[in-house]
């Protein structure tokens, strides 16, 4: 190549990447703009049609992810919008109990004192600490001895429990926290393992039980060190978004 003609080049890759910088949040406007509208748009859903579509409510599970204390009450992860669900997942509980169905499934946080995860999140949920206990809501309802309670040590649910082996039901509500990261990939590893075996398993996540957290970029800083930002409201509508886009129901509440 010409040395004369570097400069020019360079040049060119310069605009061109300044460019695409520019244009990410013009160009994203428009779907941002649907995304809202779908979010505020979706519907309930009446828990005797769920039961109804499954074939009895026998052929269908709750599953809830990381509604501990560590999440919802207490500690360092604890957040104040996360803990906003676990009202709504007691009522959720209580009358699919009361209409018939008996598989709970709870998967929840119980780290090692020495978790690698804990470079990433710092040290939470310690098994056998209050953090990694059932919030009192659930642990309080009078059918809490049908709960299975399965223990994970990662953001996945699949990886490293008996989880996967479980005969997937007809219909599988999913409940919990975060939106973007356990919820997210218990409802994925749910679809994805209902897509792998070729079962007919409709997974249905009720928006108003999940949620995230929220950190401004003013507050975190620019994540050299330290947290990264995360917009709550952002992460959730996205994350939803794209369960939907993998097959999984959304809906507003499972009434």
């Amino acid at each position: 190549m010409r040395a004369d003609c570097r400069p020019a080049l360079f040049r060119r890759w310069a605009m061109a990447k300044a460019m695409s910088k520019e244009s990410l949040a013009p160009a994203s406007q428009p779907f941002l703009d649907w995304l809202e509208r779908w979010l505020e748009n979706l519907s309930p859903l009446a828990l005797r049609g769920v039961i109804a579509e499954a074939g009895g409510s026998e052929n269908v599970a709750v599953y809830s992810v990381d509604v501990i204390n560590g999440f919802c009450h207490s500690g360092p992860l604890a957040s104040e919008r996360v803990g906003r669900i676990v009202e709504p997942i007691e009522r959720l509980f209580t009358k699919s109990y009361e209409a018939g169905v008996r598989r709970f499934i709870l998967i929840q946080d119980a780290h090692p004192p020495d978790s690698p995860e804990f470079a990433a999140w710092g040290p939470h949920c310690i098994a056998g600490t209050e953090e990694a206990q059932m919030v009192t809501e659930l642990a309080s309802l009078p059918f809490v001895s049908t709960f299975r309670v399965i223990p994970k040590r990662s953001v996945n649910s699949h990886i490293g429990t008996d989880l996967a082996k479980d005969p997937l039901p007809r219909a599988a509500i999913v409940v919990g926290d975060v939106t973007d990261i356990c919820a997210y990939q218990l409802a994925m590893g749910l679809r994805a393992q209902a897509n792998a075996q070729g079962a007919d398993c409709q997974v249905i996540v009720p928006e108003n039980c999940v949620q995230t957290y929220d950190l401004p970029v003013d507050v975190a800083g620019e994540g050299e060190s330290g947290p990264l930002p995360h917009p709550g409201d952002l992460m959730h509508a996205i994350f939803l978004y794209h369960l939907r886009l993998n097959g999984v129901r959304i809906v507003s509440e499972i009434a």
